[in-house]
């Protein structure tokens, strides 16, 4: 059965078009439209659709009031359509906190070079999604037949037993922790780094899959909720305990240096062989050269695979790779790659990687 999207935008023409563009794919079916945000909430409680694809600047009611109450009565996976501005970079992240997994610029030429490209771009994040909701929707009814309490003994012990993994405080003397993620990764790395304290003892290292005019406004962000300090990484940055530095978006960022004078070095990348830029392999890599062994890296949620080579070239120095777990991700892509690979050390769900950080590092 296809899946249902619910298309929520002011503009018929780009309703138009994005329905033509998914139903163009058999696994999707665009069941209705939304002129505003009051009409998306009541018909995403009514159709009860796998994904919604939200604008954010409607009347009535905007995109991210329309999350929220969406979110509070009847959750449902959403992307959400963006201008690649400053002022769209904050709204958007504004969006993702109200509760939206994704989103996607406004602008087809934005997402891809070519009209098909884009298309095929789209279909799939919106695929994605889809599962996702379709998961949440499984687990719901799980929660359901438990609270009827039948003997759900069995049940319930396989949906947790991923959760028991036990972390200690580790022999090894980490350099460096580094954080690849993509899709659902705004969230989950502020759940993960505001929780560690402002003497945290190692730099942080972040690649975010994420256009270049957001990763400022995602630094600032996070440095504004966090304890840690948090900035856009720049060419000459130093490396120091308790600062994290996001990778700008459209380039590369890369260590420089060895392990005790390392700086930051950030490339103009136009090569064709790079997907991704930034790259969580690039940078993994370069983590690898310069501090080897001393490396704790994370593989959180994410699309694709950008991240295995990076953690393959880790584990053969001798590093520690850690990767979240299938069902706290949004998208279990990156994550998923590592762990077939054989190459994540723990499979850690979302609520209990900031926790077993402080372990290895001996904090309370």
């Amino acid at each position: 059965m296809p899946y249902k999207v619910l298309v929520v935008d002011d503009s018929s023409f780009f309703r138009r078009r994005l329905t033509d563009i998914l139903n163009a794919d058999p696994n999707l079916n665009v069941i209705d439209v939304a002129v505003n945000g009051i009409e998306a909430v009541e018909k995403a409680k009514i159709l009860k659709p796998d994904v919604i694809t939200m604008d954010i600047e409607m009347p009535h009611l905007n995109g991210i009031d329309a999350v929220k109450q969406i979110m509070k009565h009847s959750p449902t996976s959403i992307i959400m359509f963006s201008s690649l501005t400053h002022e769209g970079a904050k709204i958007t992240l504004d969006a993702l906190d109200a509760g939206a997994l994704d989103f996607l610029p406004k602008k087809f030429s934005e997402i891809a070079k070519t009209t098909s490209d884009a298309g095929r771009v789209l279909r799939q994040r919106v695929t994605q999604l889809a599962r996702k909701n379709s998961t949440i929707k499984v687990r719901a009814n799980l929660r359901d037949v438990v609270a009827n309490k039948p003997p759900v003994k069995k049940v319930l012990s396989v949906v947790t037993q991923k959760s028991q993994a036990v972390i200690q405080k580790s022999p090894q003397n980490y350099k460096i922790l580094t954080i690849g993620t993509s899709t659902g990764g705004p969230i989950a790395l502020q759940k993960v780094l505001t929780q560690l304290p402002d003497n945290f003892p190692v730099p942080i290292l972040i690649v975010q899959h994420m256009p270049a005019s957001f990763t400022k406004a995602f630094a600032n962000r996070l440095n504004n909720l966090c304890k840690i300090s948090v900035k856009e990484a720049a060419t000459g940055d130093q490396l120091k305990a308790g600062h994290a530095y996001v990778a700008p978006g459209g380039k590369q960022m890369v260590i420089d240096g060895n392990n005790s004078t390392a700086k930051l070095k950030i490339i103009d990348d136009v090569s064709e062989r790079v997907a991704f830029k930034p790259s969580v392999d690039i940078t993994f890599a370069s983590a690898a050269r310069v501090f080897g062994k001393d490396v704790l890296s994370l593989i959180l949620t994410g699309m694709g695979s950008d991240g295995k080579d990076g953690c393959r070239l880790l584990k053969g120095k001798g590093a520690t790779v850690w990767s979240q777990d299938e069902e706290s991700c949004v998208v279990y892509g990156m994550p998923q790659a590592v762990a077939k690979a054989g190459l994540s050390d723990e499979e850690l769900p979302l609520d209990k990687i900031s926790s077993s950080i402080l372990k290895v590092f001996d904090l309370k």
